[in-house]
């Protein structure tokens, strides 16, 4: 079994971070509006715009908890699928 971690862009532009082990079937959830609690429910229509792939559930559940503590940045770097930005943008910036 497959399990994936997503970012979706809302129609605001914002991104929401989740992960499945039924990727088509998640989105599609998030666009008729299943979940009525949901953080998209009045953002909808979705787009996915990223995926990874794991194995296991926790690999996901864990690749989650790191992107929803990006920066928007960073999250778009990885969307363009531009890895080798991510150290740089993961750098803190200090105010001198």
């Amino acid at each position: 079994m497959s399990f994936f971690t997503y970012i979706l862009e809302c129609s605001d532009g914002k991104y929401y971070t989740g992960y499945t082990d039924d990727l088509d079937a998640r989105v599609e959830s998030y666009n008729t509006g299943e979940y009525p609690n949901a953080y998209t429910l009045r953002r909808r229509l979705v787009k996915l715009v990223f995926y990874m792939e794991f194995e296991d559930v926790d690999s996901a559940k864990e690749f989650e908890r790191q992107i929803k503590k990006w920066t928007r940045a960073k999250k778009e770097a990885l969307i363009r699928g531009e890895w080798e930005k991510l150290p740089e943008l993961a750098r803190k910036k200090f105010k001198k």
